[in-house]
């Protein structure tokens, strides 16, 4: 496993670490790949009860490494790290929490609908700055936002790409409580501990009932989405996006159709 991803448990609870500081713990497919190998070991080791997502009290992703990404994807998307990592968090039967502090760019925001719990410092900001990158919505967001707070505030979202605040997620209804940016990790593993002393099997069971109701449409939505998020890595818009990401300037689309 990358030290870019680390692991400890706590207990009951396995502490999963994006460590990437020096890049704003931007992720890699090796990254994503360490995620999922958490994520397996969390669902066979009888001794995990719960998982904790977290970064640092300064970031928690600033989502893709854009250079990682701009070579595409190896494969069929379910079947890349960053796929297996979606699939497998939004099939989880063990509770998992997030502690969010700082950026929670692109994957950092959507990988959140699959947590049963979200704690953000007041220093959160959210973004899924997909369009802004030419490339499409993840994560089974298109899906899922649109049931959580509407349409309208899903397409504000997801089409302009714009940041938002923790006092905004939490009027959102995207996270369960904003937190002192020093107390976000230690609130949330107190739940995880909470959450490992109740009934294992009926806190899997409530787990399995609440995503019962959309489970095999957000299964074929993320790999829909998955698909189409690989195409358009590889459409001009995105290498124009990239361009000028890397050029810090900001991207022009004045030439697309």
């Amino acid at each position: 496993m990358t030290d870019l991803v680390l692991t400890e448990q706590q207990d009951q609870v396995l502490v999963v670490r994006i460590n990437r500081l020096d890049r704003k713990n931007a992720l890699t497919h090796d990254m994503y790949t360490a995620l999922g190998d958490a994520l397996t070991t969390a669902e066979q080791d009888k001794t995990v009860r719960c998982v904790l997502f977290t970064g640092s009290s300064d970031c928690f992703t600033a989502g893709n490494d854009l250079s990682d990404f701009a070579k595409g994807l190896p494969g069929a998307f379910e079947h890349t790290p960053v796929g297996r990592f979606l699939l497998m968090l939004a099939t989880a039967t063990k509770p998992v929490v997030a502690a969010v502090n700082g950026p929670a760019v692109g994957i950092g925001t959507t990988m959140l609908l699959h947590c049963d719990f979200v704690f953000a410092g007041s220093n959160a900001r959210f973004q899924m700055p997909f369009v802004n990158l030419g490339l499409c919505p993840e994560g089974g967001s298109s899906l899922l936002l649109p049931s959580w707070v509407g349409r309208a505030r899903a397409a504000e979202l997801l089409m302009l790409g714009g940041a938002f605040s923790a006092e905004d997620a939490d009027r959102l209804g995207l996270i369960n409580r904003i937190c002192d940016p020093e107390q976000t990790e230690p609130t949330a593993l107190d739940t995880c501990h909470r959450l490992a002393a109740q009934a294992p099997a009926a806190v899997r069971a409530t787990k399995q009932l609440l995503n019962r109701p959309v489970q095999d449409t957000l299964i074929d939505t993320l790999k829909t989405e998955g698909a189409l998020f690989s195409e358009r890595l590889k459409s001009p818009e995105a290498a124009e996006a990239f361009k000028a990401f890397m050029e810090k300037r900001q991207p022009d689309f004045s030439g697309f159709d």
